[in-house]
Protein backbone atom coordinates (compact mmCIF):
# COMPACT_ATOMS: atom_id res chain seq x y z
CA UNK A 1 0.00 0.00 0.00
CA UNK A 2 2.60 2.70 0.68
CA UNK A 3 4.85 1.61 -2.05
CA UNK A 4 8.11 2.06 0.32
CA UNK A 5 11.41 3.03 -1.19
CA UNK A 6 15.08 2.90 1.28
CA UNK A 7 17.75 4.02 0.78
CA UNK A 8 20.88 3.84 2.89
CA UNK A 9 20.28 0.85 4.49
CA UNK A 10 23.82 -0.17 4.26
CA UNK A 11 24.41 2.27 6.94
CA UNK A 12 22.78 0.27 9.78
CA UNK A 13 24.89 -2.24 11.39
CA UNK A 14 24.57 -5.93 10.93
CA UNK A 15 25.27 -5.96 14.78
CA UNK A 16 26.04 -3.73 17.05
CA UNK A 17 24.56 -0.53 18.94
CA UNK A 18 23.46 2.43 17.06
CA UNK A 19 20.61 5.10 17.65
CA UNK A 20 18.60 5.97 14.75
CA UNK A 21 17.51 9.71 15.00
CA UNK A 22 14.85 10.09 12.53
CA UNK A 23 12.01 13.72 11.52
CA UNK A 24 8.92 12.73 12.18
CA UNK A 25 5.68 13.14 10.30
CA UNK A 26 3.36 10.44 11.10
CA UNK A 27 1.81 7.87 13.60
CA UNK A 28 3.40 5.45 11.15
CA UNK A 29 6.99 6.25 11.12
CA UNK A 30 8.01 4.30 14.50
CA UNK A 31 6.07 1.70 12.57
CA UNK A 32 7.40 1.63 9.43
CA UNK A 33 11.17 2.29 9.67
CA UNK A 34 11.67 -0.94 11.91
CA UNK A 35 9.30 -2.63 9.44
CA UNK A 36 11.73 -1.92 6.55
CA UNK A 37 14.76 -2.83 8.33
CA UNK A 38 16.44 -6.20 8.20
CA UNK A 39 17.25 -5.92 12.61
CA UNK A 40 14.83 -4.81 15.19
CA UNK A 41 14.77 -1.46 15.91
CA UNK A 42 12.90 -0.16 19.17
CA UNK A 43 11.53 3.10 19.15
CA UNK A 44 9.87 5.27 21.61
CA UNK A 45 6.21 6.41 21.37
CA UNK A 46 4.01 8.33 23.76
CA UNK A 47 1.67 6.90 25.58
CA UNK A 48 -1.53 8.13 23.55
CA UNK A 49 -0.30 6.33 20.57
CA UNK A 50 -1.14 2.95 22.42
CA UNK A 51 -4.39 4.00 23.72
CA UNK A 52 -5.99 7.09 21.82
CA UNK A 53 -6.23 5.46 18.50
CA UNK A 54 -6.87 1.55 17.62
CA UNK A 55 -5.22 1.99 14.64
CA UNK A 56 -1.56 3.49 16.05
CA UNK A 57 -1.89 1.20 19.09
CA UNK A 58 -1.89 -1.66 17.37
CA UNK A 59 0.74 -0.30 15.26
CA UNK A 60 2.99 0.51 18.11
CA UNK A 61 2.07 -3.04 20.02
CA UNK A 62 3.01 -5.04 16.75
CA UNK A 63 6.08 -2.95 16.16
CA UNK A 64 7.35 -3.06 20.28
CA UNK A 65 7.74 0.35 21.08
CA UNK A 66 8.43 1.86 24.26
CA UNK A 67 5.59 3.83 25.91
CA UNK A 68 6.33 7.51 27.24
CA UNK A 69 4.30 10.00 29.43
CA UNK A 70 6.15 13.11 27.88
CA UNK A 71 4.25 15.30 30.54
CA UNK A 72 6.25 13.75 33.41
CA UNK A 73 10.04 14.37 33.27
CA UNK A 74 10.65 11.17 35.50
CA UNK A 75 9.06 9.07 32.61
CA UNK A 76 11.05 10.73 30.44
CA UNK A 77 14.20 10.37 31.80
CA UNK A 78 13.23 6.61 33.15
CA UNK A 79 12.79 5.60 29.04
CA UNK A 80 16.26 7.32 28.20
CA UNK A 81 17.72 5.15 30.73
CA UNK A 82 15.98 1.80 29.34
CA UNK A 83 17.35 2.95 26.14
CA UNK A 84 20.83 3.48 27.10
CA UNK A 85 20.49 -0.29 28.39
CA UNK A 86 19.11 -1.60 24.90
CA UNK A 87 22.32 0.64 23.84
CA UNK A 88 24.59 -0.91 25.86
CA UNK A 89 23.41 -4.31 25.09
CA UNK A 90 24.20 -3.87 21.36
CA UNK A 91 20.86 -3.14 20.53
CA UNK A 92 18.99 -0.42 17.90
CA UNK A 93 17.15 2.30 19.02
CA UNK A 94 15.16 4.69 17.24
CA UNK A 95 14.32 8.03 18.41
CA UNK A 96 12.55 11.02 16.98
CA UNK A 97 14.08 13.98 18.20
CA UNK A 98 11.41 16.39 17.65
CA UNK A 99 9.88 15.03 20.60
CA UNK A 100 6.64 15.40 18.82
CA UNK A 101 5.15 15.27 14.69
CA UNK A 102 5.75 18.18 12.87
CA UNK A 103 1.96 19.97 12.39
CA UNK A 104 3.09 21.46 8.91
CA UNK A 105 5.70 19.43 7.46
CA UNK A 106 8.57 21.13 8.47
CA UNK A 107 11.76 20.03 10.46
CA UNK A 108 11.43 21.42 14.30
CA UNK A 109 14.46 22.28 17.00
CA UNK A 110 15.65 18.78 18.49
CA UNK A 111 15.28 18.54 22.24
CA UNK A 112 18.38 17.06 23.64
CA UNK A 113 17.79 13.39 25.02
CA UNK A 114 19.28 12.17 21.54
CA UNK A 115 22.34 13.66 22.84
CA UNK A 116 22.62 12.07 26.10
CA UNK A 117 22.09 8.56 24.67
CA UNK A 118 24.41 8.78 22.68
CA UNK A 119 27.61 10.74 24.47
CA UNK A 120 26.48 8.17 27.10
CA UNK A 121 26.68 5.35 25.66
CA UNK A 122 28.95 6.10 22.56
CA UNK A 123 26.55 4.59 20.26
CA UNK A 124 26.47 6.21 16.57
CA UNK A 125 23.62 7.99 15.58
CA UNK A 126 22.19 7.56 11.94
CA UNK A 127 20.35 10.10 10.64
CA UNK A 128 17.34 8.97 9.13
CA UNK A 129 14.47 11.14 6.80
CA UNK A 130 11.54 10.10 6.06
CA UNK A 131 8.61 11.31 3.72
CA UNK A 132 5.25 10.62 2.44
CA UNK A 133 4.40 8.74 5.72
CA UNK A 134 1.97 11.91 6.59
CA UNK A 135 0.02 10.99 3.55
CA UNK A 136 -0.40 7.12 4.67
CA UNK A 137 -2.07 8.43 7.28
CA UNK A 138 -2.14 12.40 8.15
CA UNK A 139 -2.68 14.17 11.72
CA UNK A 140 -6.40 13.27 12.37
CA UNK A 141 -7.00 10.45 10.16
CA UNK A 142 -7.97 6.84 11.23
CA UNK A 143 -7.85 5.26 8.33
CA UNK A 144 -4.39 4.50 6.17
CA UNK A 145 -4.59 5.71 2.59
CA UNK A 146 -2.51 4.45 -0.55
CA UNK A 147 0.98 6.84 -0.81
CA UNK A 148 4.30 6.83 -1.51
CA UNK A 149 6.61 6.20 1.27
CA UNK A 150 10.54 7.30 1.20
CA UNK A 151 13.12 6.96 3.79
CA UNK A 152 16.71 8.16 3.86
CA UNK A 153 19.44 6.69 6.02
CA UNK A 154 22.50 8.33 6.66
CA UNK A 155 25.67 7.99 7.41
CA UNK A 156 26.87 7.06 11.10
CA UNK A 157 27.70 9.95 13.13
CA UNK A 158 29.80 9.84 16.20
CA UNK A 159 30.29 13.14 19.15
CA UNK A 160 32.63 13.32 21.80
CA UNK A 161 31.53 15.12 24.80
CA UNK A 162 29.83 14.96 28.35
CA UNK A 163 26.37 13.78 28.40
CA UNK A 164 26.40 15.32 31.76
CA UNK A 165 27.11 18.96 30.21
CA UNK A 166 23.79 20.98 28.54
CA UNK A 167 26.23 22.69 25.76
CA UNK A 168 27.58 19.20 25.02
CA UNK A 169 23.99 18.06 24.72
CA UNK A 170 22.99 20.98 23.21
CA UNK A 171 25.74 20.98 20.42
CA UNK A 172 25.42 17.52 19.43
CA UNK A 173 21.24 17.52 19.14
CA UNK A 174 21.90 20.44 17.08
CA UNK A 175 24.80 18.59 14.86
CA UNK A 176 22.07 15.58 14.42
CA UNK A 177 19.33 18.39 13.84
CA UNK A 178 21.20 19.47 10.88
CA UNK A 179 22.77 16.36 9.42
CA UNK A 180 18.34 14.76 9.07
CA UNK A 181 17.58 18.14 7.71
CA UNK A 182 20.55 17.61 4.81
CA UNK A 183 18.72 14.51 4.04
CA UNK A 184 15.21 15.68 3.95
CA UNK A 185 15.36 18.76 2.57
CA UNK A 186 12.53 20.09 4.92
CA UNK A 187 12.59 23.78 5.86
CA UNK A 188 14.60 24.40 9.93
CA UNK A 189 12.49 25.47 11.93
CA UNK A 190 14.91 26.81 15.42
CA UNK A 191 11.74 26.38 17.63
CA UNK A 192 9.67 23.71 19.22
CA UNK A 193 6.94 21.53 17.34
CA UNK A 194 5.57 21.12 20.32
CA UNK A 195 5.88 24.71 21.35
CA UNK A 196 4.39 25.67 17.83
CA UNK A 197 1.50 23.74 18.28
CA UNK A 198 0.47 25.12 22.32
CA UNK A 199 1.14 28.80 20.54
CA UNK A 200 -1.44 27.85 17.71
CA UNK A 201 -4.21 25.59 19.37
CA UNK A 202 -3.50 22.39 17.56
CA UNK A 203 -5.00 19.35 18.52
CA UNK A 204 -5.59 16.60 16.04
CA UNK A 205 -8.73 15.00 16.12
CA UNK A 206 -7.72 11.35 17.16
CA UNK A 207 -6.03 12.50 20.41
CA UNK A 208 -2.77 12.30 19.43
CA UNK A 209 -1.21 15.85 18.90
Amino acid sequence: MCRPHISGAAHVPRSGPAILAANHLSVLDSFLLPALLPRHVTFTAKNEYFEGNPVSGFFMRLGGSLPIDRESAHAAQAMLDAAAGLLERGELFGIHPEGTRSPDGRLYRGKIGVAWLALKTGAPVLPVALSGTEKVLPLGAKVPRPAKIGISIGAPLRFEGDHTRAADRRRVTDEIMAAIQRLSGQEYVPSYASSVKATNGFKATDGTS
